[in-house]
Formats: structure tokens, sequence, C-alpha cells
């Protein structure tokens, strides 16, 4: 049998796996180069630095900047053409291999056609732009405000451009359904996430807190955590610990109001995990009903019980096995009695 090789260009280096739009990108490396496939990986950088790691499942790695500054286009969202290189043009046309795009980040080439007679896959992580339209309602800086909505404007259109030039791979029931009512993709397959776990690992006995983690650098997830403590936990005494990257100042003056309220401010990977593991309740609330909540599914997997509304699990199969609630007082009502159970 001949080998497969594959080309996958991600938006960011996906290592390490510390956040949801690099987390399916590398256990997607892993599971490909453990079945064979011969990979050749092209990383979009910023801040990241670069992984040596990922030369033991990659053939080659390369390394893209991203032009924060050259990127400015009143036609084309930011996320994609700050992410052009002439230099990863000239590498992907070295051979005739298959593409992986993951992320509409990463699609400057396909919209422009410049990749003729390939095969060409497109990883969508959610629908970019309604998830913009709601970064941009959640925002009170007003020029961080101006640039999510008109960043959503820009990708509508976008994401309407480019989705019949490539075989979209959907990671969510909710986002190929959008596409295909939205968009009229025509070559669009459910794929779901790929995940560090094989195995439930969740732990017996009972937990002494309740815990909502994220990335606390994305005002979404911000204003979840003060939702739950404004709404939920300020009138109750039940422990509970927000933990994510880089809290903002206001919401640390916040959680100094209350004796039951804490917070653990950019926890290492494996600390994350132990909070995770030995809450009694990982509650985790969202604002956009996009992509699917991977926070939710490594919770599903090393934690006890997992509390959300319908927009944290829509798309994603796993209403059944978690908890719901919408209103304030039916997350209060439900903790009462998860917290004893």
């Amino acid at each position: 049998m001949s080998e497969i090789h594959l080309h996958i260009v991600t938006h960011d280096v996906p290592y390490p796996a510390d956040f949801g739009g690099v987390i399916d990108a590398f256990n997607k490396i892993k599971a490909l180069a453990k079945l064979g496939v011969k990979i050749h990986l092209h990383c979009y950088t910023n801040k990241r630095a670069k992984q040596s790691l990922l030369e033991e499942f990659c053939e080659t790695v390369t390394y893209y900047p991203r032009k924060m500054i050259r990127g400015v286009s009143f036609k084309l969202p930011f996320i994609v053409v700050s992410r052009q290189d002439k230099q990863l043009m000239e590498n992907l046309q070295k051979d005739k291999h298959p593409i992986l795009f993951e992320g509409i980040h990463t699609t400057y080439l396909l919209h422009k056609n410049l990749l003729i007679d390939r095969k060409i896959f497109l990883r969508i992580l959610n629908v970019e732009n309604i998830y913009y339209l709601y970064l941009a309602t959640h925002e009170k800086n007003i020029l961080k405000r101006f640039y999510y909505s008109t960043e959503a404007k820009l990708l509508k259109k976008y994401e309407h451009d480019i989705s019949d030039k490539a075989i979209i791979l959907a990671l969510s029931t909710a986002d190929k359904a959008f596409f295909q009512s939205e968009y009229k993709a025509r070559s669009i397959i459910f794929l779901p996430a790929f995940l560090h776990h094989n195995t439930v690992s969740s732990l017996i006995g009972f937990g002494k807190y309740c815990l909502y983690h994220g990335n606390l650098q994305v005002n979404e997830n911000e204003k979840a955590a003060v939702w739950l403590i404004d709404n939920v936990f300020s009138k109750s005494s039940i422990p509970f610990v927000i933990a994510g990257n880089k809290p903002s100042n206001s919401l640390k003056r916040l959680v100094k109001k209350y004796q039951n309220i804490s917070i653990v401010n950019t926890p290492t990977e494996i600390n994350m995990q132990l909070l995770v593991k030995n809450a009694q309740i990982n509650i985790l609330p969202s604002f956009n009903n996009t992509g699917i909540k991977l926070k939710l599914l490594n919770a599903l997997y090393n934690g006890r019980h997992c509390l959300v509304n319908n927009a944290g699990a829509e798309g994603s199969g796993l209403n059944d096995i978690c908890e719901i609630a919408e209103t304030s007082d039916e997350f209060t009502e439900k903790i009462k009695i998860l917290f004893k159970k």
C-alpha cells in the first residue's frame, strides 16, 4: 500500500493543546499519525512558541508569522487576511497531496482559488460570524466591539463564499445544519471532536465545590462567570471556584466580595484537570450555541456532574448525560440537588 500524505494548515501552533481551537487539531494529528498518515504541518503563529513535540507526529513542521499589522482589509475578515503567506503557497505547490485547513482562519489561498485540482478539506470550528457577533454583544470596550461587529459582517459573506470550495468537516450537528441551510453547503459531513481522552475517569464520592472554568480572556467566558456570581453563588453558601487564563481585575474584585467564591488564575493543565476532577459540579453555561464546547467534553470524561444550559450542549448530542438549566432559579435548584448527590 502506498504512503498517504496530508498537508494540515493550523491557525495557531497546536501544542500545548490548551484551548478549544487547537485541542481538536492536535489530537487529530496524533490520531492520523498513529494510522500511518504522513503529515506535513503548517502553523501560523503569533505569540505561541515553536514546539519540537510536533515533529514526533509529523514528517515536516513549518511555521509562518501571522501578519498582525499588515493584515487589515475592508473586504476580508482580519482572522483570514492576517494569515496569508507566499511561502505557504509555494510549499503546498511542491506536490499534489490533499490539504486540510483547520478553521476558516487558514483559508486565504482557498478563497483566492489558488489551489486548483487538489483534494481539500475544511474543518469548521464553529459558525465564526455568529461567534463574533456574540463577542460584540458582550464587549464593553467600544473599539473592540466595533472590531467584533465588523468582523462578524465580513465573516458572514466570507463563510458563504468559501462553503462550496472544500469538503467541510463540521464539529457539531448544529453547525452542519447551519451551513447547509444558510450557505447551501453541498459537501459537508459531521466529524466529532478529537479528544485527549479514551476512557472516563470520573472520581466516585463527593466533591467540595462547584467549578466554572474557561479562558477568561474571552469576554463571553468572563460574562458567564459574572452571571453565575451575581445570580447564583452570591445568594448561596456553597463554595464556587472560577479557574482560567488571565482573569480581569474587575472579575477579581467581584470575587473578593464573597467568602464562598474563589478564583484560580491561569492554572497549569495538570492543575486544571485536578480542579475538574475534584469538583462536585462542573457548571458551564454558554451565551452562544455555535460549535462544540470541548471543555464540556473534558468535564464529562473527568468530572462528576455537569450542569449546562441548552446553548452549552446544543449540537453535541450530549444533552441526556448533562443536567440542563436555563434560569438562575433553575441553576440554583439543580445545584442544591446535585451537591448532595
